[in-house]
């Protein structure tokens, strides 16, 4: 019942006396677009919602699958069949005790093209879920609860990633009168069976949960876990408030980087992410159309300048898309820093020295350092003859619309893995269908790749699978692979029981965290 790929670190802040109705308050960088788990698009919602909703299973400290609403589970021999046993007697947060039903609700409502889920590619394979999703049928026949306490899952083909992508933020069990009484007004209302309850959001200022005293595994030790938003990933912002006294925990600003991971005076915590930063290219607008151009925009940023100048080498160069540790080529072939080059690929494509060619606009949600960042980059790309122009739009649903409406041509953009597993990089962001493929990506020979590897059981022919699909992405340009993420952040000394690995931040569980003032 493991994923394919559980190379996760664990950190675990040695366990402390906890004291009554304590509050924790951690920093979010933007205002989450909804904490609909179904409908979730971004990190910030999922760090919120992790907290508030169960699936039937979960990632445990080493990113291993293990039970959450469903006690217990198995599969046919042949990987289509799985049977799902529930917990008795656990309760949504209004009241209601969760039956298989309401499972069948949520897989259902997650494959119906209302929805707009992201997750709806990993419920796919479900019998039945095409006839569905085109409206030849009322329900999914591959979903069926055979009693209160049992759901079976009927797949048309085997996907090996498929029980790990139930441990992923998407995959949370609703309550079908709450959803549907409220709407769209269930992503500022949310109802889940999660550890902590939703009591009020106030957009630009705080997302409020309380602790849920009736949780299956037992109530948090926290009374309440307080999200402060800072909107535009203000993380100097984020570290005074942390300074004074005011948060429990914070990203480290690259400001006094050195100083601040160097003190005593608080808990560092550096672990490596299962992440990717990049700029991504939007291939149905002009010139971005042409793959020299792309070719050239890469050739002409020196990637490793940036990181070591402005962020104090704190992240790992990605030559591809697939960070460490989830089956990446580590001699993947990728477009380095060559200005030359760059400038004979935009002559190649009748633009000698930039001539002709209009400014590139790009587009980022965060400023901070990032305006260091871009300063590099225009001196970088006017240098071989690419003017740019850049732009922010730091209110993050509003960049998430025009974003998924195809209206940014360049953008900078991170993706941070919710399955420990490569197709949940690949697939999500580059198969012709994918969720998060705002590049208008297409490439047959690549999907077919992705599909075969979804279906293969052998771990070495499937690594092999997704390490040519990368290849043939990186080839073709349609991103700008910048960095892999570090995990870096400072707790209060008080902080105790925090666990965190690869999936970073979204996924520590905060029912055990505990706080302790006394030491």
């Amino acid at each position: 019942m493991k994923p394919a790929w559980p190379l996760a670190l664990a950190l675990v802040l040695l366990a402390g006396a906890a004291l009554a109705d304590e509050v924790y308050r951690r920093p979010l960088g933007h205002d989450p677009a909804t904490l609909d788990p179904a409908r979730i698009r971004d990190v910030y919602g999922i760090s919120v919602a992790q907290q508030l909703f169960d699936g039937l299973v979960q990632f445990d400290q080493s990113l291993a699958v293990a039970p959450a609403l469903a006690e217990f589970w198995k599969s046919s021999r042949d990987g289509l069949t799985w049977t799902f046993s529930l917990r008795k007697r656990v309760r949504f947060h209004h009241g209601r005790e969760v039956t298989a039903a309401d499972v069948v609700y949520s897989f259902t409502r997650l494959l119906d093209p209302r929805t707009q889920s992201g997750a709806a590619d990993v419920f796919a394979t479900v019998k039945g879920a095409r006839e569905f999703r085109e409206g030849r049928a009322r329900s999914v026949s591959g979903l069926a609860a055979l009693d209160r306490y049992t759901v079976r899952v009927t797949l048309t083909e085997p996907l090996t990633p498929f029980i790990a992508a139930l441990a992923e933020g998407h995959a949370k069990i609703v309550p079908r009168e709450v959803v549907e009484r409220l709407g769209d007004g269930f992503g500022t209302q949310p109802v889940g069976t999660g550890p902590f309850r939703f009591v009020r959001w106030t957009r630009g200022g705080e997302i409020v949960l309380e602790a849920n005293p009736d949780y299956h595994a037992g109530p948090p030790a926290l009374a309440r876990l307080v999200y402060r938003i800072f909107p535009g990933e203000n993380l100097l912002a984020m570290y005074e408030e942390f300074r004074r006294g005011d948060l429990e925990d914070s990203p480290v600003p690259n400001a006094d980087y050195r100083r601040i991971v160097g003190s005593s005076a608080h808990t560092y915590v550096k672990r490596p992410l299962f992440s990717v930063r990049f700029y991504g290219f939007n291939l149905r607008s002009k010139p971005l159309d042409d793959g020299r151009v792309r070719r050239a925009f890469i050739h002409a940023v020196d990637r490793a300048a940036v990181i070591d100048d402005v962020f104090f080498g704190r992240h790992q160069l990605a030559r591809g898309i697939l960070p460490p540790g989830t089956g990446g080529n580590p001699r993947l072939r990728g477009y380095g820093f060559d200005p030359q080059r760059a400038r004979d690929l935009l002559a190649e494509a009748g633009y000698p020295g930039g001539r002709g060619l209009p400014p590139i606009a790009v587009w980022s949600s965060v400023k901070d350092r990032v305006l260091l960042e871009h300063e590099m980059l225009r001196h970088q790309l006017e240098a071989v003859g690419l003017k740019v122009e850049f732009h922010y739009e730091t209110d993050w649903p509003t960049f998430s619309r025009l974003l998924g409406a195809g209206k940014l041509p360049v953008f900078l953009y991170a993706w941070n893995a919710d399955v420990p597993d490569p197709d949940n990089f690949l697939f999500k962001l580059f198969h012709s269908s994918g969720p998060r493929n705002f590049f208008g990506y297409a490439n047959a020979t690549v999907d077919g790749l992705l599909a075969r590897a979804r279906r293969e059981s052998d771990l070495k022919r499937r690594v092999e699978l997704y390490q040519r699909a990368e290849q043939l992405i990186v080839e073709e340009a349609p991103v700008l692979p910048f960095w892999h993420y570090t995990y870096e952040r400072v707790f209060q000394p008080y902080v105790r029981d925090v666990e965190v690995n690869e999936l970073g931040d979204p996924y520590i569980p905060f029912r055990k965290v505990r706080l302790d003032r006394r030491s």
